[in-house]
């Protein structure tokens, strides 16, 4: 269930005049469509949202919730407005009733598939819908708006600067009403929803798994899904709200003013060898005994590999001698248990591997490639229920599995 834009501006438009007669006036729309409106909303949370009296309609406990969802929504469709004209070459843009949250569903729903997809069948035939009525959806919006929306290219329907800032808007309104719904579900003893996590590296092998176990286990109504990827992939889907966070190596304060982190502990490499290799029975390693070996690593400008690079030139070493590239950790854990390579990681992504003794870590300190471990999210989030129970359940089991195996 997902209300919809215009739908939701009638709920905004009764909770400011407080009657939807005022409210079909400031609309110029009819009283009677001010009440379906209403009335469809009502009937799609399965609540009521406003107390009907004789001075007028007042927003229950659920109207209220909705009320700070809905005016997030408006916030996002008035940027909108405003980036979508600093993304044209005279700055102009007509006062579409997409930005008035007016539009049908359909041509929302339409558009952000096809920044997507790309290309119109891919995105008729994920809608159910035909691919002339993409086109006409799309078209439409474009019409109303005044501007370009996309460029024809040999690799599909690609989003011109202003259809990008649309499309952004647009997929941070949607993440607002989606959470609306879970908002209302928990005011009714409910945990619903999907929870989106961005999954890096260092939160992929126990922490994240672990406490997505513990929260499905306690709540069924939740589902959960992670994406994986580079951090710059990442936070572009954070800052577009397909992700509600991401759990792994936090960036600096400056990396970006909208992003804020919650850090929860602190890690660093180590090296990594199989069971077995001739320097196992070391006590000790000398950090020029390094140049010697030879090396599985991730690629070049990775963060693991720029960090133990780094770590190297401190050390007034020459670069490793890479003979493996990879960040995928069956490949890392199988060239490692079948040859005398080293790698260096954080001991956690390989905490199976190390209790079973498959894998051991080489007795030397690379404590100047600390890094934190933690939480990050949009500034101006919101978070939904869900996503705040995970979040939670994150904290509260980081100490126990950080601290299962020493950096």
């Amino acid at each position: 269930m997902q209300p919809e834009l215009r739908h939701l501006r009638a709920f905004l438009a009764v909770a400011d005049q407080g009657s939807a007669n005022r409210a079909g006036a400031a609309l110029f729309r009819a009283q009677s469509a001010v009440s379906r409106s209403i009335h469809k909303l009502e009937r799609e949370f399965g609540v009521k949202l406003f107390e009907r009296r004789a001075r007028g309609m007042l927003l229950t406990e659920y109207g209220r919730a909705l009320l700070v969802r809905a005016r997030r929504v408006h916030a996002e469709m008035q940027r909108a407005r405003i980036e979508v004209a600093a993304a044209v070459n005279n700055g102009s843009v007509r006062n579409a009733a997409i930005f008035g949250m007016l539009t049908h569903e359909r041509r929302v729903r339409a558009f952000v598939a096809l920044t997507e997809q790309h290309h119109m069948p891919s995105v008729a035939e994920s809608l159910g819908i035909t691919q002339p009525a993409v086109s006409i959806a799309v078209r439409q919006l474009e019409d109303s708006i005044g501007v370009a929306l996309f460029d024809r290219t040999a690799r599909g329907m690609m989003p011109t600067p202003a259809g990008a800032a649309l499309a952004l808007r647009l997929k941070r309104a949607l993440a607002e009403i989606r959470h609306a719904v879970a908002d209302i579900a928990s005011l009714r003893g409910i945990t619903e929803g999907t929870i989106t996590v961005g999954a890096l590296p260092l939160g992929r092998t126990r922490l994240l798994p672990e406490s997505i176990a513990g929260v499905v286990a306690k709540y069924p109504g939740l589902r959960v899904a992670t994406m994986e990827g580079s951090f710059e992939a990442l936070a572009a889907s954070l800052r577009a709200g397909d992700l509600d966070f991401i759990l792994g190596a936090l960036r600096p304060a400056e990396y970006a003013s909208d992003f804020e982190g919650e850090p929860l502990a602190d890690d660093e490499l180590a090296i990594v060898s199989r069971r077995g290799h001739p320097w196992t029975n070391r006590k000790r390693i000398a950090a020029r005994d390094l140049v010697r070996a030879r090396w599985v690593l991730p690629r070049l400008n990775t963060p693991n590999r720029m960090l133990f690079e780094r770590a190297l030139t401190k050390r007034g070493l020459p670069p490793p001698d890479v003979v493996v590239e990879t960040s995928d950790l069956a490949v890392l854990r199988g060239v490692l248990s079948n040859s005398d390579l080293l790698t260096a990681i954080s001991s956690r992504q390989l905490f199976y591997e190390l209790e079973a003794e498959l894998l051991t870590v080489l007795p030397i300190s690379l404590s100047d490639t600390r890094r934190v471990i933690g939480i990050t999210r949009r500034t101006d989030s919101l978070a939904s229920p869900g996503a705040k129970i995970l979040m939670e359940e994150i904290a509260r089991r980081c100490p126990a599995v950080l601290a299962s195996i020493d950096p």
